[in-house]
């Protein structure tokens, strides 16, 4: 058994089933007498609906990896590239491929029992858009061991499915400059859209932030419940060990008791014997003496 294998194992369990089967093999770690692999095994979190249902789509739609993995590449290069036209054919399929696993996942989750609402599919969609977006969430994502969805970051402007504005054309030679009224104008509408960008960008990273130490703090939780389960499993163990130790101990008692009374009573029979030949030799040594003064 290793960190590996077990991850692999309980990433591929639906949700209910993740605590338990952790705690089975952080006791079976320990049973053979490794303390790391059980702590390691003991830190993995049980994965959040939307992160458990991308999860099921990379390990039942294994083809579909490297193309979203391929798309989200060419993007990227695309965006460092400034082609206006290559990203719209990107930005197309993107929409295609993004609504295409988007749907299967939540398929999937529905055919296992757990329903996605519109949250958690939201959540599976954020996820495949941080895909295209980051080269090490894409990574992440292709493990199939997520356990809280990817949020796409606020420098890939491709997530809300829109291509970018076309890079501006050379002003032809034939034609006379825009006034300097207009070129005021746009440079500061230019200036308000940074400014808005920026101010967009910021809030997502805190409203991401703020969301990853929910999800932390629900995942903290749920391992110290799973902790609690644990402890409350092994003192039922102890208490049924004991109780079983303590009616065995109760029935050595009164065999005991039972024992003390047989032997009192035999001791007092014996001293009424030890009397009784007491006697009989005093009244046998008195007659004695009497037939000893006739004589």
């Amino acid at each position: 058994m290793d960190l590996d294998a077990v991850a692999d194992e309980l990433y591929g369990l639906r949700p209910e089933e993740f605590t338990a089967a952790r705690n089975e093999r952080v006791a079976a770690a320990r049973s053979a007498g490794d303390r790391g692999l059980a702590d390691a095994i003991g830190k993995l979190r049980r994965p959040s609906l939307s992160a458990w249902a991308s999860n099921t789509l990379v390990r039942a739609e294994r083809d579909q990896v490297e193309p979203l993995v391929g798309l989200g590449e060419a993007l990227r290069q695309a965006h460092r590239d400034l082609d206006p036209g290559q990203l719209r054919d990107l930005v197309h399929q993107q929409r295609l491929l993004i609504g295409a696993l988007t749907r299967e996942a939540a398929r999937l989750a529905a055919d296992a029992g757990h329903p996605l609402g519109q949250d958690a599919q939201r959540e599976v969609q954020d996820t495949l858009q941080a895909v295209l977006a980051d080269e090490e969430a894409a990574r992440q994502w292709a493990s199939g061991r997520l356990t809280k969805p990817l949020t796409p970051t606020a420098a890939f402007p491709v997530t809300s499915g829109e291509a970018p504005p076309r890079r501006a054309e050379k002003p032809d030679r034939g034609k006379r400059p825009a006034p300097a009224e207009d070129k005021k104008k746009a440079a500061a509408a230019e200036q308000r859209r940074r400014r808005e960008v920026a101010e967009a960008r910021k809030a997502a990273e805190e409203a991401d932030r703020e969301r990853a130490a929910r999800a932390s703090e629900a995942e903290e939780a749920a391992l110290r419940a799973g902790e609690v389960k644990e402890k409350v499993a092994e003192l039922r163990d102890r208490v049924e060990s004991l109780s079983e130790e303590l009616k065995e101990a109760e029935a050595n008692l009164a065999q005991a008791r039972s024992d003390d009374r047989t032997v009192r009573d035999e001791v007092r029979a014996a001293e009424r014997r030890v009397r009784d030949a007491d006697r009989a030799a005093q009244k046998a040594a008195r007659r004695v003496e009497e037939l000893s003064d006739d004589g």
